[in-house]
């Protein structure tokens, strides 16, 4: 798919490093920040086309590829991102604009000049999403746990410790008290608890997505590192991973790969034996989400 888009972005002036691109939707204006103000970097209006079967070529490209998931232009995985990390700049995120990490010191005392105290939001190649894009019908508690290239569903709600990577996040109403890693979808109605971790695919050399469906609830502090069909429940405190042994109610034991994505079951550890089970979820409905928390 070919995509034409105009943004606007922040360059070094001493290294003509890009560090960042915004495109604002229609309407939306120029952007100003102190780092252009002290003439440390400056800012330009571009035009970009892109092919998103391509592997992204350059910040502009990548930043683009990133803003058509947060605005749900795209789900997550309908795009190429191969190479995306090579592709952007690592930054300091601070409050007078993003400026390259060396230069902080040099950013903190020239905005001191202008009576100005600059804090750091972070070092990262990934800015906060509510930076460059407000989804509408969502409620996010903390943006520093939400990057760019998340992909939020109206109603959901992000609560404070939640956080949600990049081509990641839910496809309708969800609650996230827990961790959306990077590649990681959650259908709707689902709720991630608090404390609770999905496996990604950034780390360890994994390649499985894995995606939780709908109706699911992941107990706090609990650890998923297959895909749940819909209506599971994966018990507070179970890590459940593609190796792990379960026991099936014929006394059959299958490892957890085998299960993944099979709709409608409880997993749970036996509190006389220690082992996991798998069991029918038909008498352990959770109730499901609460609608006026996710009425956003």
């Amino acid at each position: 798919m070919q995509v034409e888009a105009a943004g606007h972005r922040w360059i070094d002036v001493e290294t003509e490093t890009i560090l960042d691109s915004w495109y604002p939707a229609a309407g939306e204006p120029a952007r100003a920040c102190l780092a252009e103000t002290v003439g440390m970097v400056r800012g330009e209006r571009f035009a970009i086309e892109i092919d998103t079967e391509a592997a992204p070529d350059g910040v502009s490209d990548a930043y683009l590829r990133l803003h058509l998931l947060s605005r749900r232009s795209v789900a997550p995985h309908g795009l190429n991102l191969d190479g995306v990390f090579g592709a952007l700049t690592n930054v300091a995120w601070t409050s007078a604009g993003p400026v390259l990490p060396d230069r902080v010191d040099e950013l903190v005392a020239a905005a001191a000049g202008h009576g100005t105290a600059v804090s750091v939001h972070g070092l990262d190649k990934f800015p906060r999403m509510l930076d460059y894009v407000v989804p509408s019908g969502v409620r996010i508690a903390n943006a520093n746990r939400v990057r760019l290239g998340a992909h939020l569903a109206e109603g959901t709600t992000v609560m404070h410790e939640g956080f949600v990577n990049f081509n990641a996040g839910t496809l309708g109403a969800s609650m996230v008290e827990g961790r959306i890693s990077a590649g990681v979808v959650v259908a709707d109605q689902s709720d991630v608890g608090g404390g609770a971790s999905i496996m990604g695919t950034l780390s360890g050399g994994g390649t499985e997505t894995i995606r939780v469906g709908q109706r699911c609830l992941l107990g706090a502090n609990s650890g998923l590192g297959i895909s749940l069909g819909d209506d599971c429940t994966v018990e507070a405190g179970l890590y459940l991973t593609a190796g792990t042994k379960v026991m099936l109610p014929d006394g059959e034991t299958q490892p957890g790969r085998a299960l993944s994505g099979v709709n409608g079951l409880l997993f749970r550890r036996n509190s006389l034996t220690g082992g996991v089970e798998a069991i029918p979820n038909t008498d352990a409905k959770w109730g499901g989400l609460n609608d006026a928390l996710h009425k956003n």
